[in-house]
């Protein structure tokens, strides 16, 4: 077992990977020396452990204790982590809580709208002095007719912040107080309950169409009623920032001075030094599961962002040919920006109901691009809403474990 790894109560097993044979060689494929898989709980299931500032929905977003598993472990204070596949920023955040600086990239713009504002963390009586500045009434357009999630008044404000956020970015007087702000609006713009700016919906981690939210309004006899934007974002600004120390604080502040939050594809990051990486923590898209554009529709209109276009970027692999394809030039990637001695976690998951395990073509990939296989280490608890993400239903139809694939350079 790996000094990191020196955990209680885990198991050891040994498993042996194929590799692709040798070109015009044998038929039979190579495969891998025995690589320790290390199962048991490594972390805690309990969300609300960590720090409440990572409580911003996304979809198929993993919990920080995953992230700060190995950013303990694996890197010391001042080290760089990076996340190819950001989301929500949760490596990032957990990073920089931690005292670390942070490199974080995806190629779906919402993901830096998400993120870098919680690493400015502007005080939350700017914030407020800054809402109270803000109009609360606009014209509501004919289009896009949105009277299905929200009362008139309440599409009046949301309007008027939309207006006056675009107006800020475009004439350059944007700032970190502005950028929470829409993050945090993002965030409300709907969900299943009295903290969202909508009716009841889909979780917030998702948007559904006008057409299914009218069929929901009927079913359940609802109508929008008012809510008050500006008082919903300040009390969920206030939950953010609630449990955070003033050292916490501190880091957060220290990593926005030199955080970059980039919006490329994963396989070319030239805007990343070689060799400036000392710790990878992500999860990529897996096989054809989640639709990032349709999920984000809403959130991509409040921000004046294409999600048609954004969604044509995104890695949505249909195949597993394909998916190694785009995964074999993204570790190239890694293996280019990681430190001599430095690590990548590659978490994945059993899909299509268990019976693609993705560790097993992952493993051939990064040992192509150069890196040493550690461990394989699944981290297993009691089964979770998280698994939902993926369609499951029950223990028997998935995942209810994380599978991590950690490689060393």
């Amino acid at each position: 077992m790996p000094d990191w790894l020196d955990h209680p109560g885990v198991a050891r097993t040994t498993q042996q990977f194929s590799l692709a044979p040798p070109a015009g060689g044998s038929e039979l494929p190579l495969t891998t020396p025995p690589i320790a898989v290390y199962s048991g709980e490594f972390w805690t299931a309990k969300q609300r452990q960590a720090a409440r500032l990572h409580e911003i929905s996304y979809r198929a977003c993993f919990k920080p204790q995953l992230p700060a598993f190995f950013i303990e472990r694996l890197s010391k204070p001042g080290d760089t982590i990076y996340d190819p596949f950001s989301g929500r920023g949760t490596t990032a955040i957990e990073a920089a809580l931690l005292g670390r600086q942070v490199v974080d990239n995806d190629i779906n713009p919402l993901s830096a709208i998400l993120t870098r504002p919680r690493l400015e963390l502007p005080d939350l009586e700017e914030v407020k002095a800054r809402l109270e500045k803000i109009p609360l009434k606009a014209t509501v357009p004919d289009s896009p007719d949105l009277s299905m999630f929200y009362q008139r008044d309440t599409m009046g404000e949301i309007i008027a912040l939309r207006n006056y956020l675009r107006r800020r970015h475009k004439t350059g007087h944007e700032d970190a107080v502005d950028r929470w702000i829409r993050m945090v609006a993002t965030n409300r713009l709907t969900g299943h309950s009295k903290g969202f700016f909508s009716v009841y919906t889909l979780p917030p981690n998702q948007a559904t169409s006008p057409a299914n939210q009218r069929k929901i309004n009927e079913k359940l006899g609802q109508q929008p009623a008012y809510r008050d934007t500006h008082a919903i974002i300040l009390h969920k600004s206030r939950q953010l920032q609630r449990n955070l120390t003033p050292a916490q604080r501190a880091n957060l502040h220290a990593a926005a001075l030199t955080a970059r939050c980039l919006n490329t594809p994963a396989q070319r990051t030239a805007k990343i030094a070689a060799a400036s990486v000392q710790l990878t923590v992500t999860s990529p898209p897996f096989l054809d599961v989640v639709q990032y554009a349709q999920d984000n529709w809403l959130r991509c209109w409040f921000n004046g962002l294409d999600a048609e276009e954004i969604g044509k970027h995104i890695t949505m692999s249909k195949t597993i040919e394909d998916w190694r394809t785009q995964m074999g030039t993204v570790f190239a990637e890694l293996w280019r920006i990681t430190h001599r001695g430095g690590h990548v976690a590659f978490e994945v998951g059993e899909v299509r109901k268990g019976k693609i395990r993705l560790e097993e073509h992952v493993v051939p990939l990064g040992i192509a691009a150069g890196f040493a296989c550690e461990v394989v280490l699944i981290n297993q608890q009691a089964f979770t809403k998280t698994a939902n993400i993926w369609g499951v239903g029950n223990n028997t139809l998935g995942t209810n474990s994380n599978r991590i694939v950690v490689f060393k350079k």
